[in-house]
């Protein structure tokens, strides 16, 4: 190996029942470099992180590791940290019960002369490496008392502060807001000087040409191709992950822009708020429209949603659906009004791991209809089929359990869920977070077309320029108020950040 190679993988092979994941793929690290590892959701990515660690077991080809003497196998995770490679996940794999310094330091706590762990030199060592990522946090308090996107941070420390070799960052910038991600970008840059090798896992294109030296591309398991920064252009980076050439900044939105007054009112809310997360704010929402919600990590978009649609009931204000007034005391309730709620949380709040893909499509019909009403296993198999066509599904059979699914197809089977019960008003909260551009760009497509068929949505995202794509107009949101709405010329990647950054003093 290479003196400046810290990790060559090569030839790797994996199947998982019915489908060959990993088809001779590899990858290849260098000390002090950030290799951004691309690929549409089903491409390997993950797949073949977890043969690195020790997650899965490869049937074919080597890894090979510096200051290690051929080719290395890792039983298990602890093992991979042991040898110097360290993970940070999308969803936090951390305990929320125990406090950030006790997460930091699980397993490996400083101990006292009588073999009991030393709280003081343990929490100082904490304090000290928070200060080094410049966060200013109470480390004796518990975890689940920070936002997600601290805890994310909380979790990169603890890589760092295992001295390793080998960085894996897997969609850590998911749950960051810019400036959170400008904080982590700063870390990885002080980790490359001091020559740790970072594999950066992410969907977003201006993050790998903001930070990265080189790119590794996988599809359908299958290494592409591994190139600098700068001998791969974006357009070229996204036809390589789709295998065809693709103009991932073409405007979707057909021509016509605001829905007009005339168009009936289908979602009519009225100084909604609920206790502790979303003050009074008014919202109308046409048929056919698609409003975009847009705000800071924190600013209340999913809260306002989630108002509406009662999955946390409201303390003030009314609300009217198609004209008359709506009491929705649970999500049922909105359900039966015609409305669908997909949630930021694919893993906590949408799929059902343990069922089929089958299961989870028909899973919010079953609920609509009641326990009595069984759906016919033939009307099952044909709605699943229908949806795993239309969206695209990638699937083994529809039998597969869900669990066994990429992120983005899961992100499908949830959409599939929601569309089998032919809703009039679809909350859609971060539905492309986390999957690859082609993915996104079809349920783009999607949202436009349901629009355009009379049905009204709700869109979340924290990226602006899908916003632009999709949406007919703009809520803005800051610390849990809605402080405006933008429309027509105001809908720029400009008007949207000032809206943001100063609301509207005319609301």
């Amino acid at each position: 190996m290479e003196n400046d190679v810290v990790l060559k993988m090569q030839g790797i092979c994996m199947t998982f029942p019915g489908v060959k994941a990993l088809d001779h793929a590899g990858l290849t690290l260098k000390k002090g470099e950030i290799r951004a590892l691309m690929g549409e959701n089903g491409a390997g990515k993950s797949t073949i992180i977890k043969c690195l660690t020790g997650v899965n077991k490869f049937e074919a080809g080597e890894i090979y590791l510096d200051g290690f003497e051929g080719p290395i196998t890792n039983r298990d995770t602890m093992d991979a940290q042991s040898k110097g490679i360290s993970t940070v996940y999308q969803e936090v794999n951390l305990c929320p019960n125990l406090s950030v310094a006790e997460n930091i330091y699980i397993g490996r706590a400083p101990l006292t002369k009588f073999r009991t762990v030393d709280r003081k030199q343990m929490n100082a060592r904490a304090k000290k490496l928070m200060e080094e990522l410049d966060l200013n946090i109470d480390v004796t308090a518990n975890l689940e008392n920070y936002s997600l996107a601290l805890q994310q941070m909380i979790a990169i420390a603890r890589a760092i502060d295992m001295d390793c070799k080998v960085l894996i960052l897997d969609e850590p910038t998911s749950s960051l807001d810019d400036r959170e991600v400008e904080k982590l970008f700063q870390v990885m840059l002080n980790l490359k000087k001091k020559g740790v090798g970072i594999i950066f896992v992410t969907h977003f294109l201006e993050q790998v040409y903001a930070v990265c030296d080189g790119i590794t591309v996988l599809r359908n398991g299958q290494l592409v191709g591994e190139y600098t920064v700068e001998e791969l252009p974006r357009v070229q980076l996204v036809a390589a992950m789709m295998g065809k050439d693709f103009d991932d900044l073409a405007s979707i939105k057909p021509e016509g822009g605001e829905i007009g007054k005339d168009a009936p009112l289908v979602i009519d809310a009225k100084g909604l708020s609920h206790a502790g997360t979303i003050k009074p704010f008014d919202l109308e929402i046409r048929e056919g429209e698609v409003v975009g919600l847009t705000g800071l990590l924190g600013s209340g978009r999913s809260e306002l949603a989630r108002a509406i649609y009662g999955a946390d009931r409201s303390q003030t204000g009314t609300l009217k659906v198609k004209g008359k007034e709506a009491h929705i005391k649970e999500p049922i309730d909105a359900m039966n009004l015609g409305m669908g709620l997909l949630p930021d949380d694919r893993k906590a709040e949408g799929i059902i791991g343990d069922l089929s893909v089958r299961e989870n499509i028909i899973l919010a019909m079953q609920a609509k209809l009641g326990a009595l009403h069984k759906i016919p296993m033939a009307k099952q198999i044909e709605l699943a089929d229908q949806f795993i066509e239309m969206l695209q599904i990638k699937t083994a059979s529809r039998e597969t359990m869900i669990r066994q699914l990429s992120g983005g197809n899961q992100q499908k089977v949830i959409l599939a869920r929601w569309l089998a019960t032919n809703p009039d008003f679809l909350i859609l909260d971060e539905p492309t977070r986390g999957i690859d551009i082609g993915t996104k760009t079809e349920i783009q497509k999607l949202v436009v077309k349901l629009a355009g068929e009379g049905k009204s949505v709700i869109f979340i995202s924290s990226e602006i320029e899908e916003m632009l794509r999709t949406c007919n107009r703009m809520a803005v949101l800051r610390d849990g108020a809605k402080v405006g709405e933008i429309s027509g010329d105001e809908m720029t990647q400009e008007g949207v950040m000032h809206a943001i950054a100063g609301g509207d003093s005319n609301e």
